[in-house]
């Protein structure tokens, strides 16, 4: 598996220390608001990278942290009038909930902040006593960049021209610390707080992701995960603080996944064109096809996610999914075709060459939909054989394996979303034909498909057309093949 190292600036090969287990840490979310979509295409594609490594026979070790407690967590839950942990339990519970519904795999464990401040507090004490942390008079402690000569390797930024005085890191809890970023936090009135041997307070942002890496994973591990837009300050000061205390590397690779830009423009609320996933669900769009056009653009290029995108995806899946189908129904004459056999086994190596070369989902992605374009053709003209299915169904098992949306439970995943949207009284923010379409049960469906079926069967085709109108108008279309007939909600 070769990936880029953003600490080396160049493809390096990704293989772990302790082989065969690879130890990989990645930034997870804040659980001050719902996750929007920007931050669930880092996590996608995680989920991908870790798809692959255990599909090529590597056990891996996952560890994502929960920050649960940070100036935006204590600001809101403040204003909520609620401790921090009850505000944060609604959030992290939906993180949950939507990474389940964009199937994205739970970690081997899941750190959260406030169950390691012990952990945080025994490495500012490490820091401290070799004065490379310090306390300032409020009682805050702060780390001293000036003792770690690398400061920047990462990022590649010179720090050379800084100023004393001029900020390195932008704090909202201590405004006039020289260039040095926060370690630990002084209380002040109304937040919430830890009475430690470092005084009461509470950790800075940055040392809660040292803590939790390096207690789960050990002082120096294979791969550290995150959005470029934690490169720095966030990773930066990870390294510092981790490396000085402990004296040598602290990840070995790092990876990080570009943003996104939304119809050309940054993602922003004032922009009017920022997205949680469950504000696109109550638009009537599918969880799988989010899911495949967040992980189709490769990880290190930058998307741009548009909506006549997000209909292409939808597309692309039902394209998909109708040609699983026609291949588990078989009914192909026996033999082999053995044009068909070398596109599957092409189609196979391509697949896994794209994302073994620095995880090229838009490659891998093109080799699988070419093996489904020459075996539909192969189909059309008579000439598949039953032999040639096996090996196609075991190319799309592996390809879902990693791209995960041949499952088709779309309307489940909708429903749950307008379950959630009628309990936060937001239901009028969903699609209304979304709402009607819904109310109609996978069973009456089903139901209403057979009838049309037997009403073709008996002539009376003016009922099977009124039932097909019918569900046309819930947003359900039929569709007639050789085949059989397929219903699937729009």
């Amino acid at each position: 598996m070769e990936l880029f190292n953003t600490l080396g600036g160049k493809v390096e090969t990704l293989e772990p220390v302790g082989a065969p287990e690879l130890r990989m840490y990645c930034c997870g979310p804040t659980v001050y608001d719902y996750g929007h979509i920007g931050n669930f295409r880092t996590f996608l594609h995680v989920d991908v990278l870790r798809r692959f490594l255990r599909q090529q026979g590597m056990t891996v070790k996952f560890v994502m942290n929960i920050t649960d407690v940070d100036d935006k967590i204590i600001r809101n839950a403040a204003a909520a009038s609620k401790p921090i942990a009850d505000y944060t339990e609604k959030y992290e519970r939906a993180f949950f909930e939507d990474s389940d519904a964009l199937s994205i795999e739970r970690p081997e464990l899941v750190a959260r902040a406030t169950d390691c401040i012990p952990d945080m507090v025994t490495l500012i004490e490490k820091l401290a006593s070799e004065d490379i942390a310090y306390q300032t008079e409020d009682g805050s402690w702060y780390f001293r960049i000036a003792r770690f000569p690398e400061y920047g390797k990462l990022s590649r930024k010179d720090f050379d021209g800084i100023e004393d005085g001029a900020r390195v890191d932008v704090d909202e809890y201590e405004k006039d610390a020289a260039r040095d970023f926060a370690l630990w936090k002084a209380c002040k009135p109304g937040e919430q707080s830890w009475t430690t041997a470092l005084g009461c307070g509470r950790p800075g942002w940055h040392i809660e992701c040292s803590a939790m890496a390096t207690k789960y994973l050990g002082e120096a591990f294979d791969l550290h995960c995150g959005g470029e837009d934690l490169m720095f300050p966030h990773h930066e000061n990870e390294i510092a603080q981790s490396e000085s205390a402990t004296g040598h590397a602290f990840a070995r690779h790092w990876m990080h996944v570009r943003f996104l830009l939304v119809e050309g423009r940054k993602m922003s609320k004032s922009e009017g064109n920022f997205y949680t996933l469950r504000d696109l669900l109550l638009k009537g769009y599918r969880a799988s096809a989010i899911r495949f056009l967040l992980i189709s653009v490769p990880y290190r290029h930058q998307m741009n996610f548009t909506f006549e995108s997000l209909t292409e995806s939808t597309n692309a899946i039902d394209r998909l999914r109708t040609f699983h189908q026609r291949m588990l129904k078989g009914g192909f004459a026996e033999g082999i075709d053995d044009a068909l056999a070398a596109a599957t086994a092409k189609a196979e190596q391509g697949y896994t060459a794209s994302l073994a070369n620095d995880l090229n989902t838009a490659e891998a992605r093109a080799a699988v939909f070419e093996l489904v374009r020459a075996a539909n053709s192969a189909a059309d003209a008579g000439t598949l054989r039953a032999g040639n299915v096996d090996e196609i169904l075991r190319v799309l098992e592996l390809f879902d394996g990693v791209f995960s949306v041949l499952k088709d439970n779309d309307a489940e995943i909708t429903r749950a979303a307008l379950t959630w949207a009628e309990a936060e009284g937001r239901l009028g923010e969903a699609a209304p034909e979304l709402v009607t379409n819904l109310a109609q049960s996978d069973a009456e469906i089903e139901a209403l498909v057979a009838e049309r079926t037997q009403a073709k069967k008996s002539r009376n085709f003016a009922r099977a057309d009124a039932i097909r109108n019918d569900l046309l108008g819930k947003g359900i279309l039929i569709e007639d093949s050789k085949d059989g007939v397929r219903w699937r909600r729009k």
